[in-house]
């Protein structure tokens, strides 16, 4: 059960956030990459079920509703700090960890509605074993289709496609610091050196444990580009439920973000 707060006078419904949805800018037929925390938007009836309705009710049949699935625990334990484990266990995890399954790998951090949308009977979801992506619409096979390994967030990944595909960004509840797309614009920029990862894939039909090059990533100034973009007016901002609610063009906010890094970062090696 979700906590009532006495303060909110009626329990926020599919139909009340979806004409919040609506009053904010997202449209009918659009592609929406979301972000979100249920737990900011009061309570709903109907949970994280209520929101993933109101989402699909407001993007309409021609709309695609797209949410990160990540699962940062399929990657290599070595690199773990939130939290690490003993470096004892690093090898029975690197032997044991099924491989990514794109029916059963649970996400991780990701929320509950976005771990709803991926039990969305028509979802699909990409192939990478940290960096997946699902998505529910038209859109949804040319944006899962190709993943590499080697390139999660990068030129490859289903964020490119998004980006191409004119699509906005919905913070629900959640800052800056939790928006993916940020990824993207620092690949772009060049600022993130190279590093390795590995994780438990299936390579011709059995289970193996792979290491492959990556991008590194860095979220410690996703916020304060955060700040920049609003003050250069790319988002639109708004609350829905009790969250507060950001909605912003992809491209636009890649294009801002990626000229930002290549200013306030320094090149990669």
């Amino acid at each position: 059960m979700e906590h009532v707060d006495p303060a909110q006078e009626l329990p926020f419904t599919v139909e009340s956030l979806a004409d919040d949805l609506r009053s904010l800018g997202v449209g009918s037929g659009s592609t929406l990459l979301v972000h979100s925390s249920l737990s900011s938007l009061g309570y709903v009836a109907g949970g994280a079920h209520a929101v993933v309705l109101a989402l699909l009710d407001v993007l309409g049949p021609a709309g695609t509703l797209v949410v990160p699935a990540h699962s940062s625990d399929l990657s290599d334990p070595g690199h773990w700090e939130n939290p690490p484990v003993p470096e004892a266990w690093w090898p029975v995890i690197r032997a044991s960890a099924p491989a990514f399954d794109r029916d059963l790998t649970a996400t991780r951090g990701m929320g509950a509605i976005a771990d709803t949308v991926r039990r969305v009977p028509a979802a699909l979801r990409s192939a990478h074993p940290t960096d997946s992506i699902c998505a529910v619409g038209p859109g949804a096979a040319r944006l899962t289709a190709v993943h590499r390994l080697e390139d999660g967030l990068g030129e490859s990944s289903p964020l490119a496609r998004l980006y191409e595909s004119g699509a906005d960004v919905l913070l629900l509840g959640v800052g800056h610091a939790n928006n993916t797309s940020l990824h993207l614009a620092e690949v772009r920029a060049g600022t993130q050196p190279a590093t390795t990862d590995g994780a438990p894939v299936l390579v011709d039909g059995e289970r193996a444990w792979v290491a492959y090059p990556v991008t590194a990533v860095d979220t410690d100034d996703f916020d304060v580009v955060g700040g920049a973009v609003g003050e250069a007016g790319i988002e639109r901002v708004g609350t829905v439920g009790r969250a507060t609610a950001r909605l912003m063009p992809m491209r636009n906010l890649v294009d801002f973000a990626t000229g930002w890094f290549a200013e306030h970062r320094t090149a990669a090696p």
